[in-house]
C-alpha cells in the first residue's frame, strides 16, 4: 500500500508541474507607418524552407499607392523558382471571416507581444518560374478563375458583359481571358518572350500579340505535317471517355431499323461507314466520333444562346440523359458559365468548332457541310467562316456542284483583320 501511495503522489506531482502557469505581461502592438507588421505565408507545394541546404532569400514588397497590397517572395538559392504570395489576388482576395495576429512569448522577460498580421492576410506561396514573363500575374490551376475576377462584384461584371455588353467590351474581356488560358501554351509563351513590352506601347503590343496567338478553336498542333495530327483527337475525345461512346455500335448490331431522328442527319447519313470498316479499332474510333458529334449537337441544341432561358443543367427534359454522365459533366465545365449556366457567344463558337473538327475526322478531312449545317440550323454559307477559322480550304468543281471543306497540313489560319478607329 505504501508503494502504491508513493506512486500516486508522484503522479500528482507531475500533473502539478505540467499545469504550472506562467504570469506574463501582455502587450498588443499595432502596425505603424515606420514598421511593417509580420507577414505569414505557407507552402501548399510542400516545400520546406528549413530543409537541408535551404537558404532562401525573403523579400516583402508593398505598393506605394495602395499600402494594403503586399507581395511576399521567397527565393530558394540555386533554383529557378520563386514562391510568390499576394495579398490582393488568389486565395487571399476572398472574403476574410477571421482576423489574424501573431503572438511572441519571451520567457525571460515574461512578456507576450501580440501583433496583427500585415493586411490581415495569410498568403499562399505559389511557385513561379523566374524567367516567366507572367510571373507577377500567374496563379495556380486551382485559382485560375480567381485571377480573372478577384471579387464577386468583378465576376458579376464579367458575366453581365458577356450577356449584355457591347461587342467591343466582350472582345476585350475575351482577349484577357484567352491570354490567361494561353500561358501554358509553349508556342504562345515563346512568342511573348521575344516581345519587348515598353511602358508607352504595352497595351498596343499586348493587343497585337493576342490577335496573333489566340484562336477560339479546339486543341491543335500548328506544326503537324498531316491532317490527322493537326487537331488533337485524344484531347477532344479523351481515351477514358471512349468506352462510354460505343452505344451506336449496339444500335447498329441490334438488327432493328434505326429511326432517322435518333441521330443527327450528319451521323445517320454515314452509318454505312461503320458497316464497311473491317478493322475493329478503326470502327470503334469512328463510332466514338459519331457518338460525340451526336452528344455535342444535342448539348448545343439545348444550350444555344437563343434558348438561354432554358439552362442545360436545369431543363427537366430527359434528352440530356442520353449523354454519358462523364461526358455531360465535362461539357458543362467546358462550355457553360459556372454561375449563370449560359452558353456565351465565345463558347458557342468554340462548341461549333468542336463539332466541325469531328466532321472532318469522320469524312477523312474532306467534308460536305450540308448535313451538319442542317443539324445546326445554319446554312452552308454561314458555316464557311467557322471552317475557315479551323484552317480549311473551300473547294467546288463548278458553281452548281456541292461545296467541300478540305483540311490540309500544316494548318494555315486566316489573318485576323483589325478595324482602325476613325480620326475625328
Amino acid at each position: 500500500m505504501a508503494e502504491a501511495t508513493d506512486g500516486r503522489s508522484d503522479t500528482k506531482k507531475k500533473k502539478k508541474k505540467r499545469n504550472k502557469r506562467v504570469s506574463v505581461e501582455m502587450e498588443a502592438l499595432s502596425e505603424a507607418a515606420d514598421r511593417v507588421a509580420p507577414v505569414v505565408g505557407y507552402f501548399p507545394s510542400g516545400y520546406d524552407p528549413r530543409g537541408e541546404g535551404a537558404d532562401p532569400s525573403i523579400k516583402v514588397f508593398r505598393n506605394k499607392k495602395r499600402p494594403n497590397r503586399l507581395e511576399l517572395v521567397v527565393s530558394p538559392s540555386g533554383t529557378g523558382v520563386d514562391f510568390v504570395g499576394k495579398s490582393y489576388a488568389g486565395e487571399a482576395a476572398g472574403a476574410q471571416i477571421c482576423s489574424y495576429a501573431l503572438g511572441v512569448l519571451d520567457k525571460e522577460s515574461q512578456t507576450l507581444r501580440i501583433v496583427p498580421i500585415a493586411s490581415n492576410k495569410i498568403l499562399r506561396l505559389e511557385p513561379r518560374l523566374k524567367m516567366n514573363p507572367f510571373a507577377d500575374t500567374e496563379v495556380s490551376d486551382g485559382l485560375a478563375e480567381e485571377s480573372i475576377a478577384t471579387s464577386k462584384t468583378e465576376r458579376k461584371m464579367v458575366d453581365l458583359t458577356s450577356l449584355y455588353g457591347t461587342k467591343k467590351d466582350r472582345d476585350k474581356d475575351n482577349k484577357w481571358r484567352s491570354l490567361i488560358q494561353q500561358r501554358n501554351d509553349s508556342s504562345a509563351r515563346e512568342h511573348l518572350e521575344n516581345i519587348n513590352l515598353n511602358a508607352d506601347g504595352e497595351s498596343q503590343v499586348l493587343e497585337d500579340t493576342l490577335e496573333t496567338t489566340t484562336r477560339n478553336i479546339p486543341p491543335y498542333d500548328a506544326s503537324a505535317d498531316t491532317p490527322e495530327k493537326a487537331y488533337l483527337l485524344d484531347e477532344i475525345i479523351p481515351k477514358g471517355e471512349r468506352v462510354h461512346l460505343l452505344d451506336i455500335l449496339d444500335d447498329l448490331h441490334s438488327g432493328t431499323d434505326i429511326p432517322s431522328k435518333s441521330y443527327p442527319s450528319f451521323v445517320f447519313n454515314r452509318m454505312h461507314k461503320l458497316r464497311e470498316i473491317q478493322d475493329e479499332k478503326e470502327r470503334e474510333k469512328l463510332a466514338c466520333i459519331f457518338s460525340y458529334i451526336s452528344h455535342l449537337q444535342n448539348f448545343w441544341e439545348r444550350s444555344r444562346p437563343s434558348r438561354h432561358f432554358k439552362s442545360a443543367s436545369h431543363d427537366k427534359s430527359t434528352d440530356h440523359l442520353k449523354i454519358p454522365r462523364i461526358v455531360y459533366q465535362k461539357l458543362l465545365r467546358m462550355f457553360l458559365d459556372r454561375e449563370s449556366n449560359v452558353l456565351s457567344t465565345e463558347k458557342n463558337e468554340l462548341l461549333i468548332g468542336h463539332i466541325l473538327v469531328l466532321t472532318l475526322f469522320a469524312d477523312c478531312f474532306q467534308t460536305d457541310p450540308s448535313d451538319i449545317a442542317r443539324d445546326l440550323k445554319m446554312t452552308v454559307q454561314t458555316l464557311k467562316p467557322y471552317y475557315q477559322q479551323l484552317g480549311c480550304k473551300i473547294f467546288r468543281e463548278s458553281p452548281s456542284a456541292p461545296m467541300f471543306m478540305i483540311l490540309n497540313a500544316p494548318l494555315q489560319f486566316p489573318e485576323i483583320r483589325r478595324t482602325q478607329r476613325r480620326r475625328k
